[in-house]
């Protein structure tokens, strides 16, 4: 029995990512690929590139989220007058005004977590990278829960989305969504693209082969 045997790398058998559906591989390689015959994907062994991708998804998103803290992503126009908000002093308008829970679902959602989540993409391929063979379970976790939250940083672009399509007064009051809403979107957009591009099964090869 080979020290791979016991895994499905070992038994030249891979996920199809679509379905789930367990396949047998053509050939070794180790990006060999082959068709899923329940719903005809194409199955890789890992996916393709998936370090560098996720790299170049990461650094565009970390690119992105400067202008989107820095740039209004609101512009309310009432009587005349125009304001504009960041995230930020949007989420501390809020509190100022008492509406503390929202501020802070505000700040924690589109300030926070996509910075943690750029945080934890970046620690994982530097650990990957490196052929770390620490914590393979809390790393593994630690994917899931980036790549579970990923879509809930889309908290403010929803408000902003709602308030444009509903607050449409004439003269009275406006509210257009600013600059920053779009290099936002772009942030959220670019993490959640580099959880999927992201391979966790790469965490467990570099456990293997530190293992011999």
């Amino acid at each position: 029995m080979t020290p791979n045997s016991e895994t499905s790398r070992g038994e030249n058998l891979a996920s199809c990512h679509d379905c789930g559906f367990v396949v047998a591989l053509e050939g070794g390689a180790h990006h060999a690929a082959t068709h899923c015959p329940r719903c005809h994907a194409v199955v890789h062994r890992r996916k393709p590139d998936s370090l560098n991708r996720t790299w170049a998804l990461v650094i565009t998103a970390a690119m992105l989220y400067v202008p989107a803290n820095i740039f209004p992503v609101m512009r309310v126009i009432s009587m005349g007058k125009a304001q504009e908000d960041t995230i930020l002093s949007g989420a501390i308008y809020l509190l100022v005004h008492g509406m503390w829970p929202l501020a802070l679902i505000v700040f924690f959602a589109s300030v926070v977590v996509p910075l943690l989540k750029l945080i934890a993409l970046t620690f994982l391929l530097i650990s990957i990278q490196k052929g770390s063979s620490w914590r393979p379970v809390e790393r593994t976790k630690l994917y899931h829960v980036v790549e579970a939250v990923g879509r809930w940083s889309m908290t403010d672009i929803y408000v902003v989305t709602i308030l444009v399509a509903l607050v449409s007064l004439g003269n009275l009051a406006t509210i257009e969504a600013g600059l920053g809403a779009v290099y936002f979107a772009g942030v959220v957009v670019m993490t959640m693209l580099a959880a999927e591009s992201f391979d966790p099964r790469l965490i467990w090869d570099r456990v293997r082969e530190s293992n011999g």
